[in-house]
């Protein structure tokens, strides 16, 4: 990041990051991580050196992660075609075997595995681990993906005061022993508000809430919950990015003080995020 800068310049950035640094010590930061930067090796190598830079300098980042690309890439190869209902994946159950040993498997232990090479100190879990996640069928054409009912936040606390990063893997489970697929948005808003983080991160593959979906000038920096609401009825928050949107509101209301939607295909994002006056993405705060 400070390779083509002079010393007097990379001494500016650092002088300039204390503030900052300052701010966040001590703090909970939930970070969402999904979409094209999970599935870019590059990119994924820059995530997590800055999830571990924010780690030593103090901060208590808890990783929720998806794997919704590597789901359906192990199904078409198992000769299974991936089905969807309004943007979510029909999980009959030989799929969510799948999910459970794709997201709680392959892709968590190899995010645990990149962040304990770059230094850091991770242990991944996945939201069965402790009943992190106790879910129920959110709806009969879905199978079983699932709602979630309750979160026991305990393992997560007990990793940070042990200095950990958590790193959790969005699959839930009932008192019958069914295991849910779960919607990496919508846990990783429920798991910032039983921690009341400081904020919560939304990586996703754009720039943040625009004006113009078809134009990236329009970006909104930052906007409350309310205005956020406006736009629902106005239709500028419209496809896909209800639901995302809908979780940000959610985790403000329930206790997170502010939810950032950014694009998490820009390197350093969330350093420029927490770290600099330039910030990233689109801000949602309470009123």
């Amino acid at each position: 990041m400070l390779n083509n800068f002079s010393n007097s310049q990379r001494a500016q950035v650092l002088a300039e990051a204390l503030p900052y640094i300052r701010q966040y010590n001590g703090k909970v930061i939930v970070v969402k991580y999904g979409g094209n930067a999970m599935v870019n090796e590059e990119l994924k190598q820059q995530v997590m050196e800055d999830i571990v830079l924010l780690h030593l300098i103090g901060v208590k980042i808890v990783l929720v992660h998806g794997g919704g690309p590597e789901i359906s890439d192990l199904m078409k190869r198992l000769g299974m075609e991936p089905k969807f209902v309004d943007g979510l994946r029909v999980t009959d159950k030989e799929t969510v075997d799948l999910v459970q040993m794709v997201l709680a498997g392959k892709v968590n232990k190899t995010l645990v595995n990149l962040l304990e090479m770059q230094g850091g100190k991770a242990m991944g879990i996945s939201g069965m681990d402790g009943r992190l996640i106790e879910a129920s069928p959110k709806d009969p054409r879905l199978g079983f993906v699932g709602n979630i009912d309750h979160v026991n936040i305990d393992p997560v606390t007990d990793l940070l005061e042990k200095g950990y990063i958590p790193v959790v893997s969005t699959v839930g489970c009932d008192d019958k022993g069914n295991t849910y697929n779960i919607n990496g948005d919508t846990a990783a808003a429920y798991i910032a508000s039983a921690l009341h983080a400081e904020r919560l991160i939304m990586m996703t593959d754009i720039a943040g809430i625009l004006l113009d979906k078809n134009d990236p000038t329009t970006l909104i920096p930052e906007l409350t919950v309310s205005e956020a609401k406006k736009l629902f009825d106005t239709g500028v928050i419209s496809g896909g990015m209800i639901p995302k949107v809908k979780c940000c509101v959610d985790a403000v209301e329930h206790g997170v003080d502010n939810v950032i939607i950014m694009d998490g295909c820009v390197p350093h994002s969330i350093l420029m995020e927490l770290l600099t006056n330039e910030g990233a993405g689109t801000m949602v705060k309470k009123d």
